[in-house]
């Protein structure tokens, strides 16, 4: 993980590997952002006509590298595009949060193999300060714990592989202001766990099985003082978890049911939120076609979000009870495995039949919102990999919300806008709820095909306790990226939706959520 410090020395004498300003775009050619203002003057004011000479517009994500002016201790400059420059009528230095998060992003990312790079990006309040420092941390991000081997000499040497960031120097965040050291610690304790939950996203499925998924949490559980509980596939089996059960029948990894359970002694509110851990999802015996399998390693991203977001409440100590539920499986075809036309009793009692097996991770979700209906929280939030449907709605970038409650809804699309996080809100149609009518089952896992984002939430919906809040963030779009790195979202897991599960904490500690 990169080291994060806040410095207020003057830019020239600093000695790191690069000074990174940032340009906006401006009605006439790039604009020199404030926080560049040493580094403008050692080019006597002209350096956004040396910007412009080298083909930099300000646009958003773009990057230009320059020597350094005589007289600097570091020996490169690099510009990044932070987009269209603030409106005049506001404060000069108010840059959109966003835009400094993914500009940081892009910049840590390219100074990969770094030792040291200090940061001259606007920085107009706390809120810029952890903007800055998240999009560091999160744009500096690697996976690469399969690089090579132990034989083949030290990380350094691995192959394709380029050590991150060691340390970034935050220029003009004060380290003794309250407010900005704030804002730091909290950006590091949101980027380390939306990182760990990116290491969990990335690594193969022979790795990472329900198993070892629940005994990782169960080690940051201790470290973080987080009461944990383990169902193994005797105690789901006695307990009557049937939907978690029978998605994990077909695999020789059985399933877990995770609770990860936060609590501080002034919370006035309790929240839980249930995450999809389909450690490899084959389809089952609904098995998927050729070309779609090979990402599915990402199918416990849900999980690992919720996991992310539980061990971030606890770091920041927030005034909330907050319980996770992570329910794991994986999704494989064999002789005992759930056959389409099968009937299972979910933990609530319902019987479901299985019309697809691969439309599973609904089946694990239900048996999960059950348990966590079972404690009567304020609101239960849940969050999966769940339909293709989605992703043909809203593209690879941004996440569905679903929701019982129409102010609920808006306020969680609220709380992932202010995070910077791309959501959307969807409806759940009353005349799709027919479409899964069973006529052996209280109801069927599958309903009409168009729709069937919002065919999955009215499922979900039917597995919430009554009377509680409740909303279905469906990540199956942005939660693994297969393109190439974009701000500060790398390729591969991304972390999709910790950061919106925090700030809901957040709030509900405040009283502020909607």
């Amino acid at each position: 993980m990169t080291a994060l410090t806040l410095s207020t020395a003057a830019a020239p004498g600093l000695r790191a590997d690069a000074i990174v300003i940032g340009v906006s775009k401006g009605d006439k050619g790039p604009v020199v952002a404030p926080g560049a203002e040493a580094v403008d003057k050692a080019y006597d004011g002209r350096l956004a006509d040396v910007l412009e000479t080298l083909g930099a517009s300000g646009a958003e994500g773009e990057l230009t590298k320059l020597p350094a002016p005589a007289g600097f201790k570091t020996p490169l400059v690099v510009a990044v595009g932070l987009g269209a420059r603030p409106d005049k009528d506001a404060d000069a230095d108010a840059y959109d949060a966003d835009a400094l998060r993914r500009a940081a992003g892009a910049a840590a990312r390219a100074l990969a193999g770094s030792k040291k790079a200090a940061f001259a990006l606007p920085v107009a309040d706390a809120a810029a300060v952890g903007a800055i420092a998240e999009g560091v941390l999160l744009g500096a991000y690697s996976f690469t714990t399969y690089k090579g081997t132990a034989d083949n000499g030290p990380a350094k040497d691995r192959k394709n592989s380029k050590a991150p960031l060691a340390e970034a120097a935050l220029l003009g965040a004060k380290p003794r202001d309250k407010a900005h050291k704030a804002a730091a610690e909290r950006a590091t304790a949101v980027s380390e766990e939306l990182n760990r939950a990116r290491d969990l996203i990335n690594m193969p499925p022979n790795d990472l099985n329900p198993e070892s998924f629940a005994a990782i949490a169960q080690a940051a559980a201790k470290e973080n003082g987080i009461k944990v509980q383990v169902l193994d596939e005797k105690a789901l089996a006695k307990g009557g978890y049937g939907g978690i059960l029978g998605v994990g029948s077909g695999s020789t990894a059985a399933p877990r049911l995770v609770k990860l359970s936060y609590t501080h002694s002034k919370a006035k509110k309790n929240l839980a939120f249930v995450g999809k851990g389909i450690t490899y999802d084959s389809g089952g015996i609904s098995l998927k076609p050729a070309g779609h399998n090979e990402t599915m390693k990402c199918d416990m991203s849900g999980a690992a979000a919720v996991f992310a977001a539980v061990v971030a409440a606890a770091r920041l100590g927030l005034e909330v009870n907050v319980t996770g539920w992570l329910a794991l499986a994986e999704n494989m075809p064999s002789g005992s495995a759930t056959r389409p036309g099968d009937v299972l009793r979910m933990y609530s009692g319902k019987t479901v039949e299985v019309l697809n097996t691969d439309a599973e991770g609904r089946l694990v979700l239900a048996d999960a919102l059950w348990a966590a209906s079972q404690e009567k929280p304020d609101a239960i939030v849940d969050v999966a990999t769940l339909t293709g449907a989605m992703m043909m709605a809203l593209g690879s970038r941004t996440f569905g919300v679903m929701a019982n409650d129409d102010v609920f809804r808006t306020a969680v699309y609220e709380a992932a806008a202010e995070v910077g996080e791309a959501a959307w809100p969807m409806p759940l149609p009353e005349h799709l709820r027919k479409g899964m009518d069973s006529a052996t089952a209280d109801i069927a896992n599958m309903g009409e095909r168009m729709g069937g984002g919002l065919v999955a939430g009215l499922f979900l919906r039917e597995f919430v306790g009554e009377g509680i809040t409740w909303a279905h963030l469906d990540i199956a779009g942005p939660a693994f990226n297969e393109q190439g790195p974009f701000g500060y979202t790398p390729k591969g897991g991304t972390g999709s939706a910790v950061r919106t599960l925090v700030r809901l904490a957040e709030l509900t500690a405040t009283g502020d959520l909607g």
